[in-house]
């Protein structure tokens, strides 16, 4: 019963017990928006997930992750391992990996459309099994929001409930983004100083001051090496970074939850020095005015069935 239940829910695992204590577990779940929210508790178990399951699941759109609440775990995926400690966060794609997990372990499992957080930070590739300690501020902030939202969901109606979960991903992101910008190894391919590049941009666009040179500094690059990377992929360093903060902008100016939010104050969020500046660079991307793209969208969102 437990491996068809996690099977269904989770993911598609050959789990075997550890030890010779009989086994017990508990499974509380709850749906918020496309986010599946799992917290698992059970004893020691060996987990494999196999290319031939995966061949037979229907999850390969989503990532899972995982928020280590008591115990310890073990993942590994190709040649990386990351060993989970209470309040540590790992991110999990859909490819062959094993986990072992210690006796009276407890874990949150989110599992989210792999494209809300690869849309920002480059393949799940990049950061799969890659260790976020919990004592980085940011992993906290994000452990403290699920588990308080865990325990409100039932007071909440669908559509906060699915934007409550939006933002945790949100701040996920960031997370995982400041992890990824911590540190570039000498030598690192360029693939991985872009895609750290950007998420060291998707944590960093409110700050103003971000320009190339900031960016490179902080990726441990030269400025010269960081545009060469960006050129090589048809894209300038700036212009991602204006990029990004236009595609932030427009998606919180049709977000209800920032409806009460002045113009200026939400250009501000998005690291635009002044209102004015804003208005013009979003003219130009899309053909209209912040106000006028705000009431447009409220337009539709009335009218939609």
């Amino acid at each position: 019963m437990w491996r068809e239940t996690i099977y269904d829910r989770l993911s598609p695992l050959e789990i075997t017990k550890i030890g010779d204590r009989p086994f017990e577990g508990a499974i509380e779940a709850a749906d918020l928006g496309s986010m599946l929210v799992t917290r698992v508790s059970s004893g020691a178990t060996r987990t494999r997930l196999t290319a031939d399951a995966l061949r037979r699941s229907d999850k390969d759109a989503t990532v899972t992750v995982a928020i280590m609440l008591s115990g310890v775990s073990t993942f590994t995926r190709d040649d990386r391992e990351a060993v989970q400690r209470p309040g540590d966060i790992v991110v999990l794609d859909r490819r062959p990996g094993s986990t072992q997990s210690s006796d009276d372990s407890r874990a949150l499992f989110l599992e989210i459309p792999a494209h809300r957080l690869e849309s920002m930070l480059g393949s799940a590739r990049q950061f799969a099994a890659l260790n976020i300690a919990s004592d980085q501020a940011s992993a906290s902030l994000v452990r403290t929001f699920f588990d308080e939202l865990v325990q409100i969901h039932q007071q909440l109606d669908p559509e906060t409930a699915a934007r409550m979960s939006s933002i945790g991903i949100d701040l996920l992101v960031a997370s995982i983004a400041e992890r990824m910008a911590r540190d570039v190894p000498t030598g690192v391919d360029g693939n991985l100083v872009v895609q750290r590049a950007k998420a060291y941009i998707e944590t960093n666009l409110h700050d103003p001051t971000l320009d190339p040179p900031h960016l490179a500094a902080a990726v441990g690059v030269s400025l010269r090496r960081l545009q060469e990377l960006f050129h090589a992929r048809g894209r300038h360093v700036s212009d991602w970074i204006w990029g990004r903060r236009l595609d932030v902008a427009a998606l919180r100016l049709t977000d209800p939850g920032c409806g009460h939010l002045a113009i200026g104050l939400l250009a501000h969020g998005c690291g635009f020095s002044s209102q004015a500046h804003f208005s013009r660079r979003f003219r130009d991307r899309f053909g209209m005015t912040p106000s006028e793209y705000r009431h447009a969208a409220r337009l539709a969102a009335a009218s939609a069935p």
